[in-house]
């Protein structure tokens, strides 16, 4: 009987501990904030995102080989220019490097910020935080200006205006 006590009441505490630990994670997703991981800027200098504090800024995960990441490319570049400094958009590539990066893009200087997470850390990261348990890119972040994290979406944007629908309805930005 006491063994029996002693299992029930085991049980009990996996339990409470389980719990408690769930309760946990969905607060600090609820209303976490990016790490602040300093990533090598490809075509400025290193920043990190605390220094864009102030701003809305959009994280977009991204790699060369990736058909649909190329796809939305265009959109989130529209988006930099058109948004008049409203908004930042940072495209980080977590696969190639920085001369492939370069290459890629050639002599066109892109308004939106182009970084690279070379040890894919911060990559790891937010998907780890944020639901995004396949590791599957594109891989998008929408950032308020108080630095939260409003918003993850996983997969690309079918088009300009789903993307501009999507800044609109979670951080209340519209197309200018």
């Amino acid at each position: 009987m006491a063994s029996r006590v002693s299992k029930t009441r085991l049980i009990v505490a996996i339990v409470v501990v389980a719990v408690i630990a769930i309760v946990a994670i969905a607060l600090s997703r609820n209303s976490s904030s990016p790490s602040d991981v300093t990533l090598p800027i490809v075509m400025w200098n290193e920043t990190t995102l605390s220094t864009l504090q102030g701003t809305p800024v959009v994280l977009n995960f991204w790699s060369i080989g990736c058909y649909w990441c190329r796809r939305q490319l265009p959109y989130l570049e529209n988006v930099a220019q058109q948004s008049g400094g409203q908004i930042k958009i940072i495209a980080i590539n977590m696969a190639d490097n920085a001369a492939n990066i370069q290459k890629f893009f050639g002599d066109y200087e892109p308004a939106m910020i182009i970084a690279l997470d070379k040890n894919r850390e911060a990559f790891v990261n937010y998907c780890l935080a944020y639901n995004n348990t396949k590791g599957a890119i594109p891989f998008t972040l929408f950032v308020d200006s108080e630095g939260l994290v409003k918003y993850a979406k996983i997969g690309a944007f079918a088009s300009e205006t789903e993307l501009w629908n999507t800044l609109h309805n979670v951080l209340g930005i519209t197309i200018p």
